[in-house]
């Protein structure tokens, strides 16, 4: 069985580190230069010429994480849903000019909204609703470019409600992303399902993966294999479903260590 092959998520400060480690297997990666809102408004031709520099002879997958901090794709506020797609869309015009192909988007659901859904199911209603205004313009950009955008799990409890809001699009540029560490840390604290429940639910919806490992404590971003998550477990439910997901080593900091990191997963029959 042939190993997949993981990318990385990094910024231009630490890309140099591991440049030869991503050039030599082609890593997919993704840029998370744009992040914040005032990097977006003053998106430096140095950071995009940086990058296409420095992926000349890379020919992996590129992607993005976009916009997210004081954000909401289901805000029921119009004014609040038009800054939230202004955003959104300078992220997209960043992925155009990386020649990105993913970009991903926060999901907005909580443990709060998983025990009320039922109790109040027009705040369901409202959100989804909500979405489809703040997040359709996103999507038809994503045709123009040929990118897609995929939803990660941040406090989410019920992995379905996100399957529900993508599958209401009815568009194959809106994909599932999951977050290792956040689901692990919502099962650890919030009675959500296991990491591999999460995506068994994903299934042929899941496009992405962040791949980081936590302590159950916090949102830590350890290197796989430092904190609590089972990886065997992990890599095997992401063997078994019918999708060809990014997977994303999301790491805070230790860059250079990434490639023993892998070096260990590789020699359990992992990853590579």
């Amino acid at each position: 069985m042939t190993l997949p092959v993981l990318g990385v998520a990094t910024n231009l400060i630490n890309f140099d580190q591991i440049s030869d480690w991503i050039l030599e297997k082609n890593r997919d990666i993704e840029i998370q230069d744009f992040i914040v809102a005032r990097q977006l408004d003053a998106m430096s031709d140095d950071v995009i010429n940086g990058y296409k520099k420095r992926l000349e002879n890379h020919s992996g997958r590129v992607g993005i994480h976009g916009p997210f901090i004081n954000l909401d794709i289901t805000a029921v506020d119009p004014e609040i849903g038009a800054v939230t797609t202004k955003r959104l869309l300078q992220g997209l015009d960043a992925c155009e000019k990386l020649g990105a192909t993913h970009m991903v988007v926060h999901s907005p659901f909580s443990a709060w909204l998983s025990l009320n859904e039922l109790n109040m199911p027009d705040i369901k209603r409202q959100m989804f609703e909500a979405a489809q205004d703040i997040l359709t313009p996103c999507l038809k950009r994503c045709d123009e470019i040929g990118c897609m955008m995929v939803l990660e799990n941040i406090d989410d409890t019920n992995p379905m409600l996100r399957s529900d809001l993508v599958q209401s699009f009815k568009s194959d540029l809106f994909k599932l992303s999951i977050d290792t560490g956040h689901a692990q840390l919502s099962h650890a604290n919030n009675n959500a399902p296991a990491v591999v429940d999460f995506i068994i639910s994903a299934g042929e919806l899941l496009g992405h993966v962040h791949l980081q490992d936590v302590d159950g404590y916090a949102d830590r971003h350890w290197h796989p294999g430092e904190g609590i998550i089972p990886w065997a477990p992990v890599f095997n439910e992401l063997s078994k479903i019918d999708a060809d997901p990014r997977l994303i080593l999301e790491p805070k900091d230790r860059y250079d260590q990434l490639p023993q990191c892998v070096n260990r997963l590789e020699e359990q029959g992992l990853a590579q």
